[in-house]
């Protein structure tokens, strides 16, 4: 999976890094990484594709030598002059050079007028916006982070290898603040949960960040089993305050620009809020009777199905009514989920796909469609497809049992727009075709089962006993 895609970016990103542990590995892993899309919309250069690379803090001598062209910028002028010429590849600005063979980061005029460049010809622009001294975490001092306002995406970068190391100087840069953001003391080991604190304190991982931007946590080194483990678990428990939480193992540039990847370098697996969509809208026409009220374990067949969505972590959960309403409504009460009324219920399954994505937030990744007449399916199915999500990020999901199409379903969001267009009778089964399929092996045959008829109730009434 390439990060461009992690992070859902298009070819005209503004994106800022900031924190420590990996920022300018995926500063230019994603400038590399955007010239080789091939759904590059190609901007107003006369030298083809190209990426703007700037730095609102300093750099060392030595990363600018890892871009295409470099241009440090004195005046406007100078930026006005850099402009004029063929640009292509990766294009680093920064300011001039300072002590310590260090260069200087764009002042706010040239920064602006370097946006306005990138708008003008479409090109994407990502910004370095927060200094390190090199180590894996680090926690801001007042001055910090320098976030431009027009930045839609911020990628709040973490090294994993501090993890278990005392908290002192030699792992984190301002180990003070990030001592008192975590409420320890200095010296003590490093956790997974001193880690959460501080990345989503308003003080440490999220200072700065423009309120309509796409929060996105990158929890880099992720090279062991151990550091894998423990960022799964920060991961998951980042995704109340990031939109997205990112596993990587990114190389050092100059390797990563030079050499082939390794086969642990990469993204390894991204976290996203996951929605549920409960279909319960049918008329039943065959049954004769609303099967989603059907009775089934001493409760109605929609709240176990609300049930296991909300026991596999799916959030939000929306359960799409239509026939049979109030009642509906009446069996869910006391969950936690939200329901969509869909007036259009008789013309299908379709109609009521597109009510329920309509609802959904716009920051969630995807949507598990879970169906009101499986009472049966596992929580542990859902979640098993959520997983396999984290690691592919596959348009469509689907288990596999006995050779055959089972439910629930998961769709990513590149689907929405094609599932907020349907309607009839087809579903989501209609874009199987288009996007393609990543099955989920399931052993267990009863997810086949659905209640169409009294022959199929009593089925599984024989099964649950």
């Amino acid at each position: 999976m390439r990060l461009i895609n992690a992070l859902r970016l298009d070819p005209q990103t503004r994106l800022a890094l900031v924190g420590a542990g990996g920022k300018t590995s995926a500063l230019f892993r994603l400038a590399k990484e955007f010239l080789d899309d091939g759904q590059w919309a190609r901007g107003a250069s006369p030298g083809g594709k190209c990426v703007l690379l700037t730095a609102t803090t300093h750099l060392a001598i030595e990363q600018t030598r890892l871009a295409d062209r470099y241009f440090p910028i004195h005046s406007l002028e100078d930026l006005e002059i850099a402009a004029r010429q063929e640009l292509s590849g990766v294009v680093l600005f920064t300011g001039p050079q300072v002590e310590n063979e260090r260069v200087a980061g764009l002042s706010e005029p040239v920064l602006e007028h370097l946006f306005a460049l990138a708008e003008a010809r479409r090109l994407p622009l990502l910004v370095e916006a927060d200094g390190s001294r090199r180590l894996p975490l680090k926690a801001p001092a007042a001055h910090e982070p320098l976030i431009p306002a027009w930045a839609r995406t911020v990628v709040v970068v973490a090294g994993l290898s501090a993890l278990g190391k005392p908290l002192t100087g030699e792992w984190v840069h301002r180990p003070e603040i990030f001592a008192q953001l975590a409420e320890q003391s200095p010296g003590e080991m490093i956790t997974p949960e001193c880690m959460v604190k501080v990345l989503t304190s308003p003080q440490g991982g999220l200072k700065g960040v423009p309120p309509a931007a796409r929060r996105i946590a990158l929890l880099n080194q992720a090279d062991t089993l151990e550091r894998q483990a423990a960022a799964s678990q920060i991961a998951r428990r980042l995704l109340g305050d990031f939109h997205a939480a990112a596993i990587t193992v990114l190389s050092p540039p100059a390797r990563e620009l030079r050499e082939p990847e390794t086969a642990v370098d990469g993204v390894q697996a991204v976290y996203e809020p996951i929605a549920g969509v409960v279909l319960a809208a049918g008329g039943s026409s065959r049954l004769g009777r609303p099967k989603q009220l059907l009775p089934w374990r001493g409760k109605p067949f929609v709240w176990h199905v609300a049930q296991t969505a909300l026991r596999a972590g799916l959030s939000p959960v929306i359960v799409v009514t239509g026939f049979a309403a109030d009642e509906t409504a009446s069996a869910l009460q006391g969950l936690p989920v939200s329901l969509a009324f869909n007036p259009s219920w008789q013309e299908g399954q379709g109609a009521s796909v597109a009510v329920g994505v309509k609802t959904l937030p716009e920051w969630v990744g995807g949507a598990v469609f879970l169906l009101a007449d499986q009472p049966q399916i596992p929580a542990e199915l859902v979640a098993s497809l959520v997983e396999m999500h984290t690691k592919t990020l596959s348009p469509v999901i689907a288990p596999l049992a006995q050779g055959q199409r089972g439910n629930p379903a998961l769709f990513d969001r590149v689907t929405f727009d094609d599932l907020r267009s349907l309607s009839g009778e087809a579903g989501g089964r209609a874009l199987f075709s288009k996007y393609g399929v990543t099955w989920l092996p399931w052993l267990d045959s009863s997810i086949l089962l659905d209640v169409d008829t009294e022959e199929d109730y009593r089925r599984l009434l024989e099964w649950g006993t």
